[in-house]
């Protein structure tokens, strides 16, 4: 299987170098450079770094590359990584303590972004200088031993083609790739890369942050994006976010199909405000292109700081992606690299093209008579320094990228350390020994260097730091200007999220915070009713019920209020029930207790009247020891009411139905005693009729007591086996908690009703049957009438009984009673109190026996 491998890389290899790379010497802006330049600075050993620093444009034929300085913003930033190798170097060689006696070199390279670039500069390195002949090396000396570079994993890859046939230790400072984690096929990459393992947890929280539950996605189509579309999908779906629709970008777009069309459509339609933009540059590259045609109106773009979106070079892009929000590995100030930079003067380094190049650009001057550019500037002014570049055109801060290339230089310097240390016995001549960077690897692998910022870096395996993420904010402006603000910082599994929304430039398509969400929020009071065939985050908006809330957005279920509380009004909140009863304090109990005490006061005077006037004919005809009775009973009557107002007790519900029930019987049974006596009366007027025995006042006051005792025995049965008991009603009325006697059992409760009732009626039929007799001792008219208001109030009070709750229920029974009364007293005793007060001249016995009407 080695051997296989061997061979195919060979084939590899043969194919690259038949390839003649031959340039144009056209070339953009008026700038040329040889593609293949290197700068070397020798040492004891030597480390190479492949870095990009120039960007070129392939065109088709020939292979020709163009080189182009006309957007150098993209130079100035790459350029950092230069300096960065450069700084860490010449730190390593000033301490006494890490590799005495032996001094770095170091030897740089342009890749170009290209892959081709890439390979050939492999060769350039293991060849040394001049010609890049495969093993043949045109110093006398084996002074390489590791190979920094790799900014992304094609670059990567590219390079190991060559490197990982001599086992060159090759570091990579690009992202992390779980491609380049296959040590069969890479066994010699190591990777320093973040591997951005809580990047999706920092998505999250800052969607969470801003509200954003409906979003895009478009992830580059390879193992890495793969890889975070599903963390980020799981996410997600445990904080109830949704994805709008999910892309894979591809690396080519097959335009005689339109898939450019097709696919850029379905962005720009599609309903979310915020995408999601993750891939690197070189995945994204022709995507990028296409944003020149198809641009984003209305969206707001996240994504990472691997997208280098500063590398558009269209200012139109530019501008429609200022605003855009950025991940980036957590930059940190490495000490003494200001001052670094303030040292670099190009008189004292003339020999690194690199700096020569990037003094012209930078300073928009021109070193020489010879430089190519002395068509456009000047010659460069004297004592100018890199202090002097703006600080948007050059970071002093490390960035990420630069950062992994600061510790891959220390992680090789300590492996190279501790190696030297443990064969020292073996007396390795340096720059002679030919496995000088195979021994390496097994250092590389299990030294655990910590550098003088105390960041712990591993060599086999990517080891982040606790991973914290900036936040930054693309900002555009006409010059043209850019830069990138720090407005936040996110540590997933520490601080959490800290952001200044003060200091973010939002796209001009939105004037404040874009809202991205498929539905509005449900306030408090309402509950989320999902879409059906639609994701979570797409719902209706739902009142919770009578007896339910909701305290905060979004809920999933309302919540029951506790028994003795209600809902508010907006159903936000629960309230504490009203306890209530028909009170004496309020109008309504108070016009009832004082028309109960006012008829009962009534009544008692009526007494009083036929007492006064019990000798006149008017009392003595119509029987009127039943009469006494009868009032009597009224009174009462009119008095139970008073039972049923105020707070119940105990007491007052055993009582308040049982006295009713037995006045009311008592009035009643009176009215059929007196009804009876009139039938009985005019019967045994006929000849030899045997009524005449039944005519006395003990059949009448017989049956009163029998109806009554009849009465009584339903209650004591009522009593003892359901009485009626005190509760507490919280269910009638929502609001309220009604303190109410319990009847204990609807069947007695109506038994006696209906038992009154039957009473009743037998008096009403005859006392309508009797209506015609002679008016001089006819009462059965009256009584007619009294009971035909009283079965008429009680056959209304029984629906109306069903249909009402709490004190209105109440307050019905005792209207009921004192209607009812009222009907009887008024029916039955006004017409006679009417002659006896105010017609004495006909309560005289000659117009009883003349029959004169009253």
């Amino acid at each position: 299987m080695g051997l296989d491998k061997l061979g195919f890389s060979l084939s590899r290899l043969l194919v690259i170098l038949l390839f003649q790379f031959s340039f144009s010497e056209k070339h953009a802006c008026h700038f040329e450079r040889d593609y293949s330049s290197t700068y070397r600075k020798e040492g004891s050993l030597v480390t190479g770094g492949f870095f990009l620093f120039l960007k070129a444009e392939t065109h088709i034929d020939n292979f020709a590359w163009i080189f182009t300085f006309c957007h150098f913003r993209f130079m100035l930033k790459h350029y950092q990584h230069f300096l960065t190798l450069q700084f860490a170097v010449d730190q390593i060689n000033k301490d006494p303590h890490l590799l005495p006696n032996i001094t770095l070199g170091y030897q740089l390279l342009n890749n170009l972004h290209s892959n081709k670039v890439a390979v050939e500069n492999s060769l350039t390195y293991l060849s040394g200088r001049g010609l890049t002949i495969p093993n043949y090396s045109c110093g006398r000396q084996h002074k390489s031993v590791a190979v920094i570079g790799g900014m992304s994993s094609a670059l990567s890859m590219s390079m190991a083609t060559i490197l990982g046939l001599y086992k060159v230790p090759q570091i990579t400072y690009g992202p992390f790739d779980p491609l380049l984690v296959d040590k069969i096929q890479y066994p010699y990459v190591y990777q320093m890369g973040s591997k951005e393992s809580t990047l999706h947890l920092a998505v999250i929280q800052l969607m969470l942050h801003f509200g954003w539950t409906w979003v895009g996605l478009l992830f580059s189509d390879n193992l890495r994006g793969h890889q975070f579309f599903h963390d980020l999908e799981k996410a997600m779906i445990m904080h109830s976010m949704c994805l709008a629709f999910k892309e894979k970008v591809p690396e080519n777009f097959n335009q005689e199909d339109g898939e450019d069309v097709i696919f850029f459509s379905k962005i720009i339609e599609s309903s979310p405000k915020v995408i999601f933009i993750y891939g690197n540059t070189y995945s994204l590259l022709e995507f990028s292109i296409f944003m020149t045609q198809y641009i984003l109106y209305g969206k707001m773009l996240v994504t990472t700081i691997s997208w280098d979106i500063s590398a558009q070079n269209n200012n139109k892009i530019m501008s429609h992606l200022h605003g855009t929000i950025i991940f980036s590995q957590a930059k940190r100030e490495i000490p003494g690299f200001r001052d670094f930079l303030r040292s670099i003067n190009f008189t004292a380094n003339s020999e690194d093209i690199f700096l020569k190049t990037f003094w012209e650009v930078v300073f928009h001057c021109r070193l020489s008579e010879e430089s190519p550019v002395k068509m456009v500037y000047s010659l460069c002014l004297e004592g100018l320094s890199l202090a002097d570049v703006p600080a948007h055109d050059l970071d002093t801060i490390i960035m990420t990228l630069s950062s992994n290339i600061y510790n891959e230089v220390y992680l090789l310097a300590h492996a190279i350390h501790q190696m030297l240390q443990m064969e020292i016995k073996e007396t390795l001549e340096l720059g002679v020994h030919p496995l000088l960077s195979w021994k390496l690897h097994y250092y590389l692998k299990c030294v655990n260097p910590v550098d003088g910022t105390n960041d712990e870096v591993r060599g086999h395996e990517s080891r982040s730091m606790a991973e914290t993420y900036d936040v930054l904010n693309f900002q555009f402006f006409p010059g043209p200007k850019e830069t990138l603000v720090k407005v936040g910082e996110i540590s997933p599994f520490n601080k959490g999220l800290i952001i200044n929304e003060e200091d973010i430039a939002w796209p001009e398509d939105f004037p404040q915070t874009p809202i991205s969400i498929c539905s509005v929020s449900c306030g408090p009071g309402f509950k989320k009713i999902i879409r059906e065939r639609e994701p979570i985050c797409c719902f209706e908006c739902t009142l919770c019920s009578d007896r339910e809330i909701s305290n905060q957005t979004d809920a999933q279920q309302c919540l029951q209020c506790p028994e003795d509380q209600h809902p508010s009004k907006e159903r936000d909140r629960c309230l504490p029930k009203t306890i209530t009863y028909l009170a004496y304090e309020e109008p309504l109990g108070m016009v009832l207790a004082s028309a109960a005490l006012g008829l009962s006061l009534l009544t008692v005077l009526v007494l009083g009247v036929f007492v006064k006037h019990r000798d006149t004919p008017i009392v003595k005809a119509n029987n009127r020891s039943l009469s006494y009775t009868l009032l009597i009973s009224l009174t009462l009557c009119f008095l139970c009411p008073l039972l049923f107002i105020g707070l119940p007790t105990q007491a007052t519900c055993l009582l308040r139905q049982i006295s009713f029930a037995v006045v009311f019987t008592l009035a009643i049974a009176s009215i059929l005693a007196k009804t009876l006596t009139v039938v009985l009366a005019f019967a045994a007027t006929k000849p030899g009729s045997g009524l005449r025995k039944w005519l006395g006042s003990t059949t009448s006051y017989f049956l009163i007591c029998i109806c009554t005792l009849i009465q009584m025995c339903l209650c004591g049965i009522w009593l003892g086996t359901h009485a009626p008991f005190l509760e507490r009603d919280i269910h009638s009325e929502a609001s309220l908690i009604v303190i109410q006697c319990n009847e204990g059992s609807f069947f007695f409760f109506y038994s006696v009703l209906g038992y009154m009732g039957f009473l009743a009626l037998v008096s009403f039929m005859m006392a309508f049957l009797a209506r015609k007799l002679p008016d001089t001792f006819n009462e059965a008219k009256y009584l007619t009438f009294a009971m035909l208001v009283f079965c008429s109030v009680w056959i209304s009070f029984l629906p109306t009984y069903q249909s009402t709750k709490g004190k209105a229920m109440v307050a019905m029974e005792v209207l009921s009673i004192l209607l009812s009364s009222a009907g009887i007293l008024t029916c039955f005793f006004a017409p006679k109190c009417y002659v006896i007060l105010l017609r004495s001249d006909r309560n005289t016995l000659e117009i009883l026996k003349n029959k004169v009407s009253l």
